[in-house]
């Protein structure tokens, strides 16, 4: 449609698929007593001329008048389980219904983008832990209908997070003041993702530098999320003719992978060598993983009051910056010098 044309309405939209009013209503609303052609050429129709359903028209045709989406890339992660459970609770208890859409891979997420305006249904969008671009949000804009993230990023819309560079500051900083100088980094990406978030890795980087410490390329293994893959990035950094001291993870997740293999390699963890992470997982207190905790639940509960802050006319904080701590365990120790020389240590 060009900038300048007149906005399509319900009636013209029933008028190009050859339909009457209250069925392109019903097809355009999920509404039942439509066949599944007719609905699909409603559909197709609204999609090509990015027709967006109003919310008046929405509510008349029987459509729930508080409707929230959430659009998550991972459902299976701790992190993300974790964000949803917390919003959902929220919003069930102010009475608003919840869809969830699982966009986990790139085509996904652009099928996602490109369908919601003719399926608009909702009054907010939440995005969980991933970058919307500027077409992403241009679409969603279409609606008319309130944005919030939760989670790992920073936006043009309230958000709510925490600092990934204080974060990952923090967990370098503690083996540095700890005597560590051959420090290394899992550094992990998300494969399905166009844009990463850089924070984790800038403040390694950061950090080094700032302590005069030189980084050797050898010592920064990128992996996708996940232990498996933390597995067999340690595996490589075991390798080395000269291995690490030190390791900061990513994340637990991936960290857990880490020790694993630190293990089964017939090393102790933290006498041979340490390893910090991000997140606080519920798994690490049990394997003693010292590591940064980051407030997830809470930051599901405040991006779903920033919702119901926008959906009853008022204007959130723009941005949300949650707060960390650096939980120590036991898999942070002073390196031994004798390490490298003697072989791993014996108890």
């Amino acid at each position: 449609m060009p900038p300048d044309a007149h906005p399509l309405t319900l009636a013209d939209i029933a008028r190009l698929a050859g339909v009457g009013l209250a069925t392109a209503s019903r097809a355009l609303n999920g509404a039942p007593g439509v066949a599944p052609a007719t609905r699909a050429k409603v559909l197709a129709v609204a999609e090509e001329n990015a027709f967006v359903v109003s919310p008046d028209a929405s509510r008349l045709a029987g459509g729930a008048q508080r409707r929230v989406a959430i659009v998550v890339p991972h459902i299976s992660r701790w992190f993300f389980g974790t964000i949803v459970e917390a919003m959902l609770t929220v919003f069930q208890n102010a009475d608003l219904d919840v869809l969830l859409y699982h966009v986990g891979s790139e085509a996904e997420r652009h099928d996602f983008f490109e369908k919601l305006p003719a399926r608009r249904k909702v009054d907010a969008v939440v995005v969980v832990a991933f970058p919307v671009d500027e077409q992403e949000r241009q679409r969603i804009e279409l609606l008319g209908v309130q944005i919030v993230a939760a989670g790992g990023q920073h936006a043009v819309y309230p958000h709510v997070c925490i600092d990934d560079v204080n974060a990952g500051r923090t967990a370098v900083n503690h083996l540095i003041g700890l005597g560590h100088r051959r420090i290394a980094m899992i550094e992990a990406v998300d494969p399905e993702q166009p844009v990463q978030p850089r924070g984790r890795s800038m403040a390694f980087y950061d950090t080094m530098a700032e302590a005069d410490i030189p980084v050797e390329q050898d010592l920064v293994v990128s992996t996708p999320w996940g232990p498996e893959q933390g597995a067999e990035a340690m595996a490589t950094l075991l390798s080395l003719p000269n291995p690490p001291t030190a390791v900061y993870a990513h994340s637990d997740e991936v960290a857990f992978g880490a020790l694993r293999t630190i293990r089964r390699s017939g090393l102790f963890v933290p006498e041979d060598i340490s390893i910090v992470s991000i997140d606080d997982h519920p798994m690490a207190a049990l394997t003693d993983l010292t590591t940064v905790h980051q407030p997830v639940r809470e930051q599901g509960i405040a991006a779903a009051r920033n919702v119901l802050t926008l959906l009853n006319g008022d204007r959130p904080d723009q941005a949300t910056t949650l707060p960390t701590q650096l939980i120590v365990r036991h898999s942070t120790a002073p390196p031994r010098a004798a390490t490298a020389k003697t072989g791993p240590a014996r108890r």
